[in-house]
């Protein structure tokens, strides 16, 4: 599986195209990251809401629309006309395209989310790419990491692939959508408008465009870090 067909790297991002080719594993992106915004330089607002804490190397498009609180801890780069809600908390080796919705009470952590991405209540984002448009409904959390603590395989036309990483979440192609209160397991994959109904527990992968109605079987629990 290739990277182009999930995703591809908008223009706000352009920047970054040395580090996330469209003929590697998708995976590979959320390798690449931290390697992204090696170079990052801080520029921030002169004032920002005084219940706004930022650390770090943190780059904010003079667009973003910051809340009375939250903390962006770096590296971090976020794009023009990006929404962060209040609560948000956006913890290192993150990357968001333009025009993104950073919700209230949310967690980032090594994770790049394109353009027009919508986080809006209460999830949990972790080593994930999320695609071009795609939307996580209120409380989805993307888990990355087994419990034995393994390392991760993904599902590549049935068959399990091992990524060689020990903490992976989930990889969004452009427009896919979880319902809400769903959680994706650690190297989940959702093809182009691929869709998870809301309260799921899913796992695998899911071809462009399907929908994943029930409940498939769970071998091994999960956990978020």
């Amino acid at each position: 599986m290739r990277a182009e067909q999930l995703f591809c790297l908008p223009d706000s991002l352009a920047r970054f195209s040395s580090f996330f080719p469209l003929d590697a594993a998708p995976w590979s992106w959320v390798q690449a990251i931290a390697k992204a915004l090696a170079g990052i330089q801080r520029s921030v607002p002169a004032q920002v809401p005084p219940g706004v804490l930022i650390e770090g190397a943190v780059h904010l498009d003079p667009s973003v629309k910051l809340p009375p609180f939250a903390c962006i801890m770096g590296p971090a780069y976020i794009g023009p006309g990006t929404e962060i809600r209040p609560g948000a908390y956006i913890r290192g080796n993150v990357i968001i395209g333009a025009k993104c919705v950073i919700g209230n009470s949310c967690e980032f952590k090594n994770s790049l989310l394109l353009d027009g991405v919508q986080v809006p209540h209460f999830s949990y984002v972790g080593d994930s790419v999320l695609g071009n448009g795609s939307h996580l409904g209120a409380g989805v959390i993307l888990s990355n990491l087994r419990l034995d603590q393994k390392a991760i395989s993904v599902r590549i036309a049935g068959q399990p692939t091992d990524t060689g990483m020990r903490k992976l979440g989930a990889l969004l192609g452009d427009s896919a959508e979880v319902g809400c209160n769903a959680v994706l397991q650690p190297g989940t994959i959702l093809g182009k408008r691929a869709l998870v109904l809301p309260t799921l527990a899913f796992g695998g992968t899911l071809e462009e465009g399907k929908i994943a109605r029930e409940r498939p079987e769970i071998l091994l629990a999960t956990r978020r870090d």
